[in-house]
């Protein structure tokens, strides 16, 4: 089958989307500039000549998912709605019990940055990004009055510590933590950090 020619920066997207894929199943160590270019049929040389080296590979992909998350964020705190309908969209959709995917590739994220500074460099934007996006947001809830909360950088910071920590449990632990309770403790973390019962949540 003969291949569509792509345009460079049409390349670069996909050798990135196939690398983030290619992490996700294998793992960041294990995980080959061979498998990439296998799993697009095209050569080891074409995905070297983008990127250089595997680290860089690596850490180009990481961005890429990050930019993803960030972007769809973004969205879900940009809606013309109140400032608690925004953070509980954001915060059910972040959870390990909603619709956002990939807690697997951010897990072997976070390890490997411990020895690779360019990928240490790409998770510590996200998460500094996710955070103030998260404080801006609480901020102008309190500014308008929906609730209370002293310290929206506090909050954000303690808010993502948890749903990091439940996104371990419920991916490499099957079992350690249902669902459904896991969602009802973030959602119950978000009406405690904003001063307000957990029904103030559901509430029209």
């Amino acid at each position: 089958m003969t291949r569509v020619r792509l345009s460079v920066a049409e390349r670069h997207e996909e050798l990135l989307r196939a690398a983030v894929e290619q992490i996700e199943a294998r793992g960041v160590v294990a995980v080959r500039i061979a498998d990439v270019a296998s799993a697009l049929g095209v050569s080891n040389a074409l995905v070297l000549y983008h990127f250089s080296t595997k680290e860089k590979l690596v850490a180009a992909a990481f961005r890429h998912a990050a930019e993803a998350d960030l972007a769809h964020l973004n969205r879900l705190l940009g809606r013309r709605t109140s400032a608690l309908r925004r953070l509980r969209s954001a915060v059910r959709w972040y959870a390990p019990t909603g619709q956002a995917k990939g807690w697997r590739l951010w897990i072997e994220g976070w390890a490997a940055a411990l020895r690779e500074p360019a990928l240490r460099e790409v998770t510590q934007d996200l998460d500094r990004q996710w955070k103030a996006a998260l404080a801006e947001v609480i901020t102008e809830g309190v500014a308008a009055g929906e609730f209370h909360c002293p310290d929206p950088h506090g909050t954000a910071l303690r808010l993502t510590a948890l749903l990091d920590g439940l996104a371990v449990q419920l991916t490499s632990y099957a079992g350690a933590v249902p669902r459904a309770r896991a969602q009802e403790w973030a959602e119950e973390a978000l009406a405690r950090e904003l001063g307000l019962e957990p029904a103030a949540l559901t509430r029209p």
